[in-house]
């Protein structure tokens, strides 16, 4: 079996290219074993499971791999269906759809179904998501929430995601929909220290604690460890205020150090500019 000694993920923005070069789900089949790849797409998240799992497996067949197949899990009984474990069991890559994040963590998640997926991340097979698939991979993802708006705790709800990449906030579709008080508010709701706001056709590439950006959009990373903020002391609808809080956007063949709380110049060399964002009450 092909598969990596390091733990693999590839979070995507939505959106994703299917038609052309398709940089980021070549990278995703290239990572899962390129032409020796076994693929599962996980439609949980769509209401046309057939539809898109089927478009997936034509784009992974079209780049070479061995074999991608669509498990669906409509219900939680499904996530427990032999076929689905024993494929699942014998993956190298694992693809999460867009739709719906509540739908794949109402389905799979505490399942049997997500233990093996858990247990083959640990053992090297490379999961990736998209939209919907993307928020699931933190231990606390955004259920919902308004986009284009200032930030405020009434704004997004938050719940359990799946846990690949815990300890901070995944936000998609993220310059396309306005999302940066989305996300922050996620951040100061949680709490969490780092929020990553992902560009549609945008990808982080999570291997060894470190961050790559792939794709034709960036990544916005938010820092708010050790910031001031009025969490405690404002009602539900009030405006939040963020003093201190670092932000970076890093576009494509930029790395984020996730123990450092650092980026990576394409040089190699960490920068030695911090630039401070804040957000106060009008």
């Amino acid at each position: 079996m092909v598969e990596s000694n390091s733990k693999q993920l590839i979070i995507i923005g939505g959106a994703e290219d299917k038609k052309e070069d398709c940089q980021i789900l070549r990278e995703f089949v290239r990572r899962a074993g390129g032409t020796k790849a076994k693929i599962v797409i996980l439609t949980a998240a769509t209401e046309l499971p057939k539809e898109v799992g089927e478009n997936y497996i034509r784009v992974f067949e079209r780049l070479g791999c061995e074999d991608a197949r669509i498990v669906d899990t409509e219900t939680r009984d499904d996530a427990s269906s032999s076929s689905a474990l024993e494929a699942v069991s014998k993956a190298t890559g694992v693809f999460f759809t867009g739709g719906d994040q509540a739908r794949i963590t109402s389905v799979i998640k505490n399942t049997e179904l997500d233990r093996v997926i858990h247990k083959r991340f640990a053992e090297g097979a490379v999961i990736a998501g998209t939209s919907a698939g993307a928020a699931v991979m933190p231990d606390k993802m955004i259920v919902e929430g308004d986009s284009q708006t200032n930030p405020r705790v009434e704004i997004v709800d938050m719940g359990p995601g799946l846990g690949f990449l815990p300890g901070v906030v995944i936000d998609q579709h993220f310059l396309q929909r306005g999302r940066l008080g989305r996300l922050i508010s996620a951040l100061i709701q949680e709490p969490a220290d780092l929020g990553f706001g992902i560009d549609e056709n945008t990808a982080m590439v999570v291997t060894d604690k470190q961050v790559e950006i792939i794709g034709e959009g960036s990544v916005t990373i938010v820092d708010v460890e050790a910031t001031y903020n009025n969490r405690d002391e404002i009602l539900k609808d009030e405006s939040l205020a963020i003093c201190g809080a670092k932000l970076h956007v890093l576009p494509r063949g930029y790395k984020f150090d996730l123990k450092t709380r650092q980026p990576i110049l394409n040089n190699g060399s960490m920068p030695n500019v911090t630039v401070l964002v804040g957000s106060a009450n009008s």
